[in-house]
Formats: C-alpha cells, structure tokens, sequence
C-alpha cells in the first residue's frame, strides 16, 4: 500500500545538486541577459536549489577565461577581468556622450534615486530633454519611483545594463573620488555635484533606505 506513495513522493524530488548545477550553467549559458535566481526557481525543477547550483558553477569557474559575475539581482557569464584586452577588436563604438550626458549620468549614478530638478540644481545648469533621452535609449538609466513632494516629479536611476556595461555589481561599488583622481580620471578641479559626492562617500551609495516615505511606490 505504501508503494504508490513512495513512487508518487519520488516524482517530485529534486534532482541531484551535480545536475541543478550543470541546468544552471546550461541555462546562464544560452541567456543572451543576466538571470535572476527568481527566474531560474520558474524554471529548474520542483525543489531545486538554484542558489546552491549557482555557488558550484561560481567555484568551478574560478581563475577560467569565463566567469560567473553578479549584476544586480541577477546572474550571467562574462569574460574575466584581465582577458578583456582580446575583446577589444570585437568593440565598436559607434557614438561617444556629451559632456553633459557624462555629467547627468554621474550624477545620476551616485546620487539615485534623483529627479530632474535635482540633477539641474547639481550641475546648475538645466537639463536637456535629449540629454535624457539619449541615457535612457542607451538603456542606461530608467524612471524610478515617483518622490513624494508637490508635483509628484518622477526619479531616475541607473540599470543593470550600466552597471553590467562597467563591471558593477551593483551602484555602491561605483569608485569614489580619490579613486577616480587617482587613476588619473578626473581633474583636480571639482566637478558637478563634487562638494555632494565627497561629502556622502563614505556612508551612502544609493542608500535610500532610510527616505522610502519619500517616495511613492
């Protein structure tokens, strides 16, 4: 009698770890995107454990010419660090970025979530719609939420793709100040919103936590 039971319970057990891992790989493999963990729990079978499976492939692919890099909330394979010298003939660029989409970009980028009219009061001088425009067909920023002040302004952020496109994990790993000067990135004069950034640097990075009734959801 408790055969059929048995047999049903082993219908729904989780393949072995060494196999999550090798679905994992394969399907991080054939992503053209990053891969959150949410999406791979759709995907792996019932009781997988697709955070265990990604730590086995991290590891084994440790010190390869490809590795498993974190970007944002998800996952996806890149080329090491110290190999992208050989990729350099497949880069084309095709357009470069204003001044002042550099500017707004930046300012963005350490000062998220943040809206137009701060931007403007940053750079003091006011924002084209182009300038933008051209960040958010870059898809390198997107509207955020909506700050809870008259008019309701909405907010900018940055996206994974800027934050894969830099090698980021995530906007709290943006260099500072000194570490920009220092290699010879910036110049000794301040920029735009320098005064603010030198000032937070050491506690803050798109750290909002403590603002969330600012905002709307």
């Amino acid at each position: 009698m408790e055969a059929p039971e048995e047999q049903e319970q082993s219908l729904f057990e989780a393949p072995p770890l060494a196999e999550q891992e090798r679905m994992v790989e394969a399907i991080l493999f054939a992503s053209s995107d990053p891969v959150s963990l949410r999406e791979l729990i759709g995907r792996l079978p019932h009781g997988s454990d697709p955070k265990a499976a990604i730590e086995l492939v991290q590891k084994r692919y440790e010190g390869r010419g490809v590795v498993l890099r974190k970007i944002g909330d998800a996952w996806a394979f890149r080329t090491a660090g110290d190999l992208g010298f050989l990729m350099q003939k497949e880069t084309v660029e095709t357009r470069k970025l204003s001044r002042a989409a550099i500017e707004t970009l930046a300012i963005i980028a350490y000062h998220q979530p943040v809206t137009r009219a701060e931007i403007e009061e940053i750079r003091g001088v006011s924002v084209s719609r182009g300038t933008v425009d051209q960040l958010i067909e870059l898809e390198w920023i997107r509207f955020g939420r909506r700050k809870m002040t008259p008019g309701r302004p909405v907010t900018y952020v940055v996206t994974p793709s800027f934050l894969d496109h830099f090698g980021l994990e995530s906007a709290r790993d943006l260099p500072g100040l000194k570490e920009l000067r220092a290699a010879g990135l910036l110049e000794n004069r301040p920029l735009p919103g320098a005064m603010t950034l030198e000032d937070s640097e050491e506690d803050d990075v798109v750290d909002n936590e403590d603002q969330t009734e600012l905002f709307e959801d």
